[in-house]
């Protein structure tokens, strides 16, 4: 919608100063209208770039009924199509189809991150067309500030292409409870290593750090930014046993060492760093008491004291908040019933709970396309319009501010392809990856198993049926004829439930004893490099001094690992958390407390340079 076409409406002139346009155009909306946008929920991508009408496995209702009939005006993209041309032209349609609703307010798509190996439809999404990196626990192991900023700088500049403008990321939890499911999209468990990361991070997404000056930018957040949407206040991770609070068994979250204060350091960073956007968790606290006031015992999206006693007024922070997904209405899964996270308030009904988001100072509720409860809770009320006023004036001033309204409401699909995934970036993507790996041993079999020499003969399982080649090294299809064998494993895990809890991996971190004797006996046969992919930490008791090597990744490509073993790009990374020694340890580990494991099997920071 043009100025013209709205009759000369002061929110359409690009340059009108943002506080008066916000004015203007709240001055215009419905009751109906404001609601809409204190919604932000998920919709799909449609194959050649088209809008998802059905519901699909997802039970989703379809884009027309969201923009058109519900009004909503935030959107978490799930999915990506095979090119990043096709994601540009869904973006596209997607910013035609809401101008052409009464105010053409534009569309803020966001996404959960999507440049790692993570495969879950509620945390992280396949890299897909993106330039690949390692998980964030890697970017924690090169304890690189530099690296992190530009690949957050990486992130927004392939987002940008696409018309991605929210990141739900990064996640600033410390991963002290060694089972919790959530670790590999942390710094890990230092409170300091992930105040410095993450603020890295956030300067890149938001192009307000010295990358993106380098790139000519002004260092200010705005038409070239990402906003940046840090997670889960005040601290996921303390979980009672472990466990996931997306599923009530996981609902508690404890400190029993007493140490709330350390996890909330790192948002005190990101929030001095310019972090936009905040997210609550879902954890429940239990037995939780805060400057000598007891903290109620409900989720914190629900929760006054968290983020209006907090987070506003305590920590100053002036950006939007938005609840983690589906705290208010009930859901389905993959055909599975997936109730609504509202933990400790369970008995209120969806009204009284999205009322309760509210007075506890929430501006958006996260996974939910019900704007209708906020309008019976004006009209009845219960909740005042200028109550939402300040939430929808937050909100409006963040799509001004990135240029939605103005020259970046469309992308340009042509030129996408090249932009994202370029051979530079996925260049950058893959040296990360290398740089990331860990060595924990590299002990001595023979002759030195690492770094592997030039003309190595080696056994990966899988590997010449696969395709997978190497400048340094031969590969063999039989341990018989290797020089060195490398195992490739997953941190094991105990399976919890079918559809959207099986991917969480949470349980045990110790490897079945059948797994344990396959890898040995072939370590009995040949040299045996065991090569562990971190996405929480594992027992690697079995195996320590047992091999010829053990080194540990965070996300890596076979290719990313041999680059790092055969030292073509030297591996760097350090642990960003203790390693247990056993399972025993863990369970007696108090799950708020850094490095709490007794006599951890590799400590926070242990890592092997390759001579």
């Amino acid at each position: 919608m043009s100025a013209e076409e709205a009759g000369g409406a002061r929110y359409l002139d690009p340059s009108a100063p943002v506080a008066e346009r916000v004015a203007d155009l709240l001055s215009r909306m419905t009751l109906e209208e404001k609601a809409g946008q204190l919604f932000q929920t998920m919709v799909q991508l449609g194959p050649d770039g088209t809008l998802v009408e059905d519901t699909g496995r997802f039970g989703l209702p379809g884009t027309s009924e969201l923009v058109l009939e519900r009004g909503l005006t935030h959107l978490n993209a799930l999915g990506a199509p095979g090119t990043a041309r096709e994601f540009a032209l869904w973006h596209n349609r997607l910013q035609e189809l809401a101008a052409s609703t009464r105010l053409g307010i534009p569309v803020t798509v966001a996404t959960d991150p999507r440049h790692s190996f993570t495969d879950n439809p509620g945390t992280g999404l396949l890299a897909g067309p993106f330039s690949q990196w390692p998980e964030t626990l890697g970017l924690a192991a090169t304890r690189d500030e530099q690296l992190v900023e530009e690949y957050a700088d990486t992130v927004r500049r392939e987002y940008l292409a696409v018309g991605l403008r929210s990141a739900l990321h990064p996640q600033i939890d410390l991963a002290t409870e060694p089972r919790w499911a959530r670790a590999a999209g942390t710094f890990g468990e230092s409170a300091e290593l992930t105040g410095q990361l993450g603020a890295a991070y956030v300067h890149g997404l938001q192009a307000t750090g010295e990358v993106a000056r380098q790139r000519g930018g002004d260092g200010r957040f705005g038409g070239d930014s990402v906003s940046a949407m840090t997670k889960h206040f005040p601290g996921g991770g303390p979980q009672k046993d472990g466990e996931d609070p997306h599923f009530p068994y996981g609902r508690e979250q404890v400190y029993p060492g007493g140490r709330f204060d350390e996890h909330l350091a790192p948002f005190r960073e990101l929030i001095a760093a310019g972090t936009r956007q905040m997210m609550p968790y879902y954890g429940m606290p239990v037995g939780l008491v805060v400057d000598g006031e007891p903290i109620e015992e409900v989720g914190f999206g629900f929760n006054r004291q968290i983020l209006t006693g907090l987070l506003r007024d305590e920590l100053g922070f002036e950006g939007v908040i938005c609840t983690d997904w589906g705290l208010i209405t009930d859901a389905e899964f993959d055909g599975l019933p997936f109730p609504a996270r509202a933990w400790g308030v369970e008995h209120l009904t969806p009204l009284e709970r999205a009322a309760k988001v509210l007075d506890a100072g929430a501006d958006q509720f996260g996974g939910e396309a019900c704007p209708e409860l906020v309008v019976e809770l004006v009209r009845s009320g219960r909740v005042s319009e200028e109550r939402i006023d300040a939430s929808v004036r937050r909100l409006l001033v963040e799509k001004f501010l990135l240029g939605l309204f103005d020259e970046r409401r469309y992308v340009d699909v042509e030129a996408a392809d090249a932009l994202v995934g370029a051979p530079d970036a996925r260049a950058a993507g893959l040296r990360a990856q290398s740089r990331s790996v860990t060595v924990l041993e590299a002990a001595t079999t023979g002759r030195s198993a690492l770094p592997l020499a030039a003309g190595t003969r080696v056994f990966i399982e899988g590997a010449i049926a696969s395709g997978i080649t190497h400048d340094r090294v031969e590969f063999v299809d039989s341990p018989d004829g290797a020089d060195i064998a490398i195992v490739r494993l997953t941190a094991p895990f105990e399976q919890r439930g079918p559809g959207f809890e099986s991917f969480f991996h949470a349980g045990s971190l110790e490897f079945p004893a059948d797994e344990v004797d396959r890898v040995l006996a072939l370590a009995a046969r040949v040299p045996t490099i065991v090569d562990v992919y971190l996405d929480r930490p594992a027992v690697l008791t079995p195996f320590a001094g047992r091999v010829a090597g053990l080194v540990v990744n965070y996300g890596a490509s076979t290719r990313a690992l041999l680059d790092a073993l055969s030292g073509v790009v030297p591996p760097e990374g350090r642990l960003p958390f203790d390693l247990p020694r056993s399972m025993a340890a863990v369970e007696a580990s108090r799950p708020d407390v850094p490095f709490d494991t007794a006599d951890p099997l590799f400590r926070f920071g242990h890592g092997l340079e390759l001579g």
